[in-house]
């Protein structure tokens, strides 16, 4: 359980999401989009698709359940950061290369979006009993802003140092890695109450101890 909701903050961000976003315009630039006017369009792009995906997640996530979002995800995010790897690495700045960035950066916002982005928060709150989930909650959100800092941060230095295709090269093993973790480590909580979700925990006291007390030490 606690592997399990920290763990997935953890793949949230470390599959390069925020870095992405905020140097979107960075990458379009690599990718050869010129010109402020087309790079504010290709960045209004990238924002719009992350709005209208987490509106459409928001419908659906009751639907068809945590752990299929969470696959469709996290592998569409791996396919869409080895593509953009591969345009930024192999096509140049024509214009299909430049298509191809911009519609795997569009890709990868979007796929987050409708899975791991939200539901990470959901199956967070979900996994964890009554008694520890404020604290849990809060431990895992800790641990999803320093990843996503430490990636923020790191991305521009790491792209001058092994290319900024390397970079999401990168991401897109750790985002494959994020598969494996899903399959097998989170569970399903669709169409579950609180209560059979706690009972399905029933038994991890080693597990529950180790929560509670992380817990306290904070």
């Amino acid at each position: 359980m606690l592997v399990t909701g920290f763990g997935i903050q953890c793949f949230q961000q470390i599959t390069g999401i925020d870095a992405t976003v905020y140097y979107s315009p960075e990458i379009f630039q690599q990718a050869g989009v010129e010109g402020n006017s087309n790079l504010l369009a290709a960045t209004v792009a990238v924002g719009v698709t992350k709005t209208v995906f987490i509106l459409f997640a928001i419908f659906i996530i009751d639907k068809l359940g945590r752990k299929p979002l969470l696959y469709l995800s996290t592998i569409g995010m791996t396919i869409c950061l080895f593509s953009l790897g591969l345009s930024l690495s192999l096509l140049g700045q024509g214009q299909v290369g430049i298509a191809m960035s911009i519609f795997s950066v569009c890709g990868n916002v979007a796929f987050f979006s409708v899975g791991i982005g939200p539901i990470c928060w959901v199956v967070t709150t979900e996994i964890f009993p009554l008694r520890l989930r404020a604290q849990a909650a809060a431990l895992g959100a800790v641990r999803n802003r320093v990843c996503s800092g430490l990636v923020a941060m790191s991305f521009l230095s790491v792209s001058c140092t092994i290319s900024m295709a390397g970079v999401f090269f990168i991401f897109s093993a750790v985002s494959a890695l994020a598969v494996l973790f899903i399959y097998t480590l989170v569970p399903e909580t669709k169409g579950k109450s609180l209560e059979q979700i706690k009972d399905q925990h029933e038994g991890s006291e080693v597990e529950m101890g180790d929560v509670e007390h992380l817990v306290q030490k904070q």
